[in-house]
């Protein structure tokens, strides 16, 4: 069963420009982080087999979106994985800044069971927003591909 996508590819020279739906910010991080992934393969095909948690911390919700999609860029390329479903569980303001807390899930990387698409070499802070209007969070950000 193929998952609703609460995200689209916008037009963009060279790179990949993200934008991401989400009731609130949680939810809009989560399309976020599928989006990136959906870049590099198709997420409908990778089983959620491995759990793990992920905090980051950053100076402000830009930043912080920054560091979510990069933490999870670099562990997919270090660890061999590809994620699929991400739960983030809590956003908070905190003395020094903003704090996420997320649970993600995946599976190693197979070639013959997962199509690759466009290897992504970072996110980066150009053109970067956050939009928020009444019950909806958008999130946009370029992936350097």
């Amino acid at each position: 069963m193929a998952l609703e996508r609460k995200f689209e590819f916008l037009e963009h020279t060279a790179d990949v420009y993200i934008a991401a739906y989400g009731r609130d910010l949680m939810e809009a991080f989560e399309n976020a982080a599928a989006a990136a992934f959906e870049v590099m393969t198709d997420i409908d095909r990778v089983e959620p087999k491995i759990e793990e948690e992920v905090e980051v911390e950053a100076d402000d919700e830009y930043a912080l979106l920054y560091s979510w999609i990069e933490e999870l860029l670099v562990r997919s390329e270090i660890n061999q994985v590809l994620y699929s479903k991400f739960k983030v569980l809590s956003i908070e303001k905190t003395d020094e800044g903003y704090r996420l807390k997320a649970k993600i899930w995946g599976e190693e990387f197979n070639p013959d069971k997962h199509t690759q698409k466009v290897g992504i070499k970072a996110i980066t802070y150009h053109q970067m927003e956050i939009i928020r209007e009444p019950n909806k969070v958008t999130v946009k950000f370029i992936l350097d591909i």
